[in-house]
């Protein structure tokens, strides 16, 4: 049999061991080891039942902690806007609060047409 890797399996596997040396009352002679083993076991059911315990607590209070977030993030948000309203979405004083100010982008300059050379012009209309 393939020794187990999991706390679960070990756990099994000495329940199942524990009860195989309870049938042989030939093995009266190691009672102190079995009950050792027998306290370990008990002992290791009671911490793996913790653990699950403390997954579920862990899973309540990442959902507590989500939604603590969820409500978080949207008083942020209406500040931010009540922020910006009273100093303007331009101010550069909205950086102090993570606030990027609006700032138009710079409107390119058109490229100015070259003036048409009368000379260049007239070459290409005589040939």
């Amino acid at each position: 049999m393939a020794r187990q890797k999991t706390y679960a399996g070990m756990l099994g596997e000495w329940q199942k061991f524990l009860a195989a040396m309870d049938a042989n009352p030939d093995l009266a002679s190691m009672a102190e080891w079995r009950n050792k083993l027998a306290n370990l076991l008990a002992q290791g059911v009671e911490i793996s039942q913790q653990q699950a315990a403390m997954a579920a607590s862990k899973q309540e209070k990442s959902k507590q902690l989500q939604a603590l977030l969820t409500d978080g993030n949207r008083l942020v948000t209406g500040m931010r806007k009540m922020i910006a309203d009273r100093y303007g979405f331009r101010a550069e004083k909205l950086t102090e609060f993570g606030i990027p100010p609006f700032r138009s982008r710079p409107r390119k300059a058109k490229p100015t047409p070259e003036p048409e050379n009368p000379e260049a012009s007239s070459a290409t209309q005589k040939s």
